[in-house]
């Protein structure tokens, strides 16, 4: 009789644990919500350092494109109609940043220096 209510128990608790999302992570209803809430601020940051929508979905690769585009058009809307100025971002973009490391072509003849005389053998 002890040894049917263990066994009983040892299935039960599986059972009641199933829902419990302790050990299962997130559903994909809240992986579904955070994405989007993350993309809707990274859309809102965009706009409001006055980025063009197409700079932030190039900036922003992993993010849902919709999402980025509704926290975009939605930060829009609140500056237009609060008359609030975009603040430029001080940092720069990995992608500037890449591309004002590399000389300009008008430059690159211009910086290399003058050519040294060789030593003759005596």
């Amino acid at each position: 009789m002890r040894r049917l209510a263990h066994f009983t128990a040892l299935l039960l608790v599986p059972l009641l644990l199933a829902g419990c999302e302790l050990f299962g992570g997130e559903s994909t209803e809240v992986q579904t919500a955070r994405k989007e809430a993350e993309g809707k601020a990274v859309g809102g940051a965009c706009r409001h350092a006055g980025r063009a929508i197409e700079d932030c979905f190039a900036l922003n690769k992993r993010a849902d494109k919709a999402a980025i585009f509704a926290g975009w058009r939605e930060m829009n809307d609140y500056m237009r109609d609060n008359k609030v100025e975009t603040v430029p971002p001080e940092g720069m973009a990995p992608a500037e940043s890449a591309a004002k490391a590399e000389p300009a072509p008008s430059e690159v003849g211009a910086a290399k220096p003058a050519a040294k005389p060789k030593k003759s053998e005596s």
